[in-house]
């Protein structure tokens, strides 16, 4: 097997009983963990109008992180580009790549990240914006090069300060446009399971070399939860599976404290719409979720995978992280 990266997605989620000031401590908590375990990046999504998650100015969050860390790549995963004008994203993430040289990733996607109304209270022709993602991604690759600097409209502290391009997606449509522009792929099957192999195919079937990427670059998301033992890894995936439930009946809180498991909840894992949205949850102890690490990475052959961990108690999820690192260094050492 070629070795694979690691790396973390974070949606700043809020725990119950905790506040928001905690919540980003423990963010940063876990990225100065994260960069002692290895991890590559550290990423953050964008949401809005979801009282249990905390991300929603990224861009300002991600240089919390980046201030906090010394050697962790730190980006978006991602921005939500129809939210956004180009010309800002490019400022913003152009004096981010300046404060934190060789060390900011732009993720874009093309979803708004939350509800209809809430889209377009952020931006009145979201709709427009989010059919013109094609165009709107080549603008703000304008604005990073140095050829833009002759221009009368210029974003100046982003100019040539390689700030890398990922493409996010969570469907086919996304794969075309990525292979196309040769850049970087980051599919979000950590809950959009449905179109992971299709995508995968399509991104490398079609892929254009390009300034960027010589070759196809495949990032994966999953969700992983880990502890000592199989049991209480899946203590620890009830506060998960109750937050699934909560998207499904509209009813969205905050993440709740783990509780044994029970039947019903493992019924509720079966449930087809669940089951479906937590295919690639890998949960269990190191040993247990090694296996089945190994057997995904031997499916897809991903160059990285970007890992979810939704639980409640951050040592918790920082151990889990941990163990995660873990599997990835023995597999990549041919263990």
């Amino acid at each position: 097997m070629k070795k694979t990266t690691y790396s973390i997605l974070d949606l700043a989620l809020v725990s119950k009983d905790h506040t928001l000031q905690q919540t980003f401590d423990n963010s940063l908590k876990l990225a100065q963990h994260a960069e002692r375990y290895g991890y590559s990046r550290y990423w953050l999504a964008e949401h809005h109008n979801s009282p249990n998650i905390g991300s929603s100015a990224t861009s300002i969050l991600i240089g919390y992180i980046a201030q906090g860390t010394k050697t962790i790549r730190v980006g978006s995963g991602g921005i939500m580009l129809p939210n956004h004008s180009p010309l800002i994203v490019a400022e913003q993430f152009g004096t981010l790549a300046s404060l934190y040289p060789n060390r900011i990733d732009l993720g874009l996607g093309r979803a708004p990240g939350t509800d209809r109304e809430t889209a377009m209270a952020i931006r009145s022709d979201f709709m427009q914006a989010a059919q013109s993602f094609p165009t709107e991604l080549q603008k703000i690759q304008t604005y990073f090069s140095k050829e833009n600097a002759n221009a009368k409209i210029r974003a100046t502290v982003a100019e040539g300060t390689h700030v890398p391009i990922y493409i996010l997606g969570s469907s086919t449509d996304s794969a075309h446009l990525a292979a196309h522009k040769g850049l970087p792929y980051a599919f979000a099957s950590h809950f959009a399971t449905t179109h992971l192999w299709n995508a995968m195919e399509i991104y490398r079937t079609e892929f254009q070399p390009s300034k960027e990427l010589a070759q196809p670059y495949m990032i994966a998301g999953i969700n992983g939860i880990i502890a000592d033992t199989d049991e209480e890894a899946e203590r620890l995936y009830t506060s998960l599976i109750r937050m699934i439930v909560g998207i499904f009946t509209g009813k969205r809180d905050f993440v709740q404290p783990p509780t044994e498991m029970t039947d019903e909840l493992r019924e509720i894992v079966q449930n087809p719409q669940v089951h479906q949205m937590l295919k690639y949850s890998f949960v269990g102890s190191k040993e247990t979720v090694k296996k089945q690490v190994k057997e995904f990475l031997k499916q897809s052959q991903v160059d990285e995978l970007i890992a979810v961990t939704n639980i409640y108690d951050i040592n918790a999820k920082i151990r889990s992280y941990k163990l995660f690192a873990e599997i990835i260094q023995e597999l990549n050492s041919g263990q």
